[in-house]
């Protein structure tokens, strides 16, 4: 069976970092307690990262604006935009593993935006 992993990874990114709806996003494209966590601060499964994660993308304050998507295969990174309210501007890289149309492995990197840099690009 062949799945669409940019179809996937578009909308479950849409749900989670958009609407910021972690759970939904979660129960659609995780694959459950086979999802595989690389961030040291949450569990592996699907229901850990829901614990770890629903409260702070739910918070009123959450922003998140989402720059690129890339699929290659079954990996996929989306760069993001994180600029909660009071809080630091960030550049985060999630990146995906793909698996029979579920989401099965994540890694994440992020960098805070610095206040000042030595040229004139920026980080998005």
């Amino acid at each position: 069976m062949s799945h669409d992993n940019r179809a996937i990874i578009t909308e479950f990114a849409e749900i989670f970092y958009h609407q910021r709806d972690v759970k939904r996003a979660f129960d659609k494209f995780v694959a459950g307690a086979a999802y595989i966590q690389h961030n040291p601060t949450i569990g592996d499964g699907a229901q850990a990262a829901i614990e770890a994660l629903a409260e702070k993308f739910g918070h009123p304050n959450a922003n998140f604006e989402i720059k690129k998507i890339l699929v290659d295969g079954d990996l996929a990174v989306v760069h993001v935009r994180a600029f909660p309210k009071g809080g630091a501007e960030a550049a985060v890289a999630d990146f995906y593993r793909l698996q029979n149309g579920k989401i099965v492995e994540h890694w994440d990197v992020l960098q805070v935006v610095p206040g000042s840099a030595v040229n004139n690009n920026t980080m998005f």
